[in-house]
């Protein structure tokens, strides 16, 4: 599966600027935020250089993206789900194509 470029909203950007100004490790905010550890160094850069205009991009994107990863786990379990009742109505009509097919035992006893 291809891989997508995540986008980050401004807010989340800032605040993983100020964990970085706070002293916190390097290593550690991007384990915790789950990013690749230049990202916060670059922002901190960023808004350093122009505060006004830092992170100007868009930042919508993000709900979007939440959005389809939502969709698409919703599609996988009606997938499954589907799959499930494909396997459950095969099985319940072998089961009547093998009563329908025994021999009726009314008077044997």
């Amino acid at each position: 599966m291809k891989k997508t470029r995540r986008r980050y909203d401004r807010e989340f950007k800032i605040s993983v600027v100020a964990e970085l100004e706070s002293g916190k490790p390097l290593a550690q905010i991007a384990r915790e935020n789950g990013i690749h550890p230049s990202l916060p160094c670059r922002w901190r850069d960023e808004l350093a250089e122009n505060p006004e205009r830092a992170f100007s991009g868009n930042g919508n994107r993000c709900k979007y993206e939440a959005r389809i990863a939502e969709l698409e786990r919703l599609l996988g379990q009606a997938h499954a789900e589907n799959e499930l009742l494909k396997k459950a109505f095969a099985m319940t009509q072998k089961k009547v194509r093998e009563e329908r097919l025994k021999p009726t035992l009314r008077g044997s006893t």
